[in-house]
């Protein structure tokens, strides 16, 4: 078993930003996260519905600046998640409340639990997710993460799903403790888009969460 280093909640705490890549091109994935880390971001998810994510991963891994973090998303089953370990990811990241949140614990890859109900943020942390994954925030919007961090307000909730500049500091102002952003960020980047804008976008994220 993998000892736990890294305190996933305190991390993102400190970031505030976790940066989403969901792609169609391995080498674009790569590409997207390398500049996304240069331009500061510090951390970063290759989600596994990205065609070659687990190389994406250890490549992005290997040219991360000290102090980033690269994880994996869409982790859904005990497999995938050795899979993730063995390519050097520092995180595991779900959509929903699956079987890979207790095995990645297990292993010591904290996770970030995708839950949307009162009843599954509270099964994804007794499950052993160190933060719930808000998604789809975009759903209820910064009221409704309000209105369950009423009952749950030692849960470290990351808001996910949605969130754009213009309603990024909406979640944080509710309590989020980041927000985790895809398409409003990476944009088409993985799937070989302009790497420049991606570069002014993440400025953008940067200055809004700093």
């Amino acid at each position: 078993m993998v000892t736990m280093i890294l305190d996933l909640t305190a991390e993102l705490a400190a970031t505030r930003l976790l940066a989403v890549i969901r792609g169609t091109d391995p080498a674009a994935a790569i590409a997207t996260g390398t500049a996304l880390l240069a331009e500061g971001v510090r951390m970063v998810e290759v989600a596994l519905t990205t065609p070659g994510a687990l190389d994406a991963i250890a490549a992005i891994r290997t040219a991360a600046p000290p102090g980033s973090l690269v994880g994996a998303g869409t982790v859904l089953t005990p497999a995938a998640v050795a899979d993730v370990a063995a390519a050097g990811a520092q995180f595991v990241v779900t959509p929903a409340v699956v079987d890979s949140i207790g095995e990645a614990a297990r292993r010591g890859l904290p996770v970030a639990a995708g839950a949307l109900t009162p009843t599954e943020a509270y099964a994804a942390v007794r499950a052993g997710a160190a933060a719930v994954k808000l998604f789809p925030a975009s759903l209820g919007g910064p009221a409704y993460l309000k209105a369950l961090r009423d009952p749950f307000p030692d849960i470290p909730f990351v808001a996910v799903g949605g969130v754009g500049l213009a309603e990024l500091p909406g979640y944080l102002a509710a309590g989020a403790i980041a927000v985790g952003v895809g398409g409003p960020l990476v944009g088409d980047a993985a799937s070989g888009g302009d790497l420049d804008a991606l570069r002014a976008r993440a400025r953008s994220y940067l200055a809004a969460v700093a």
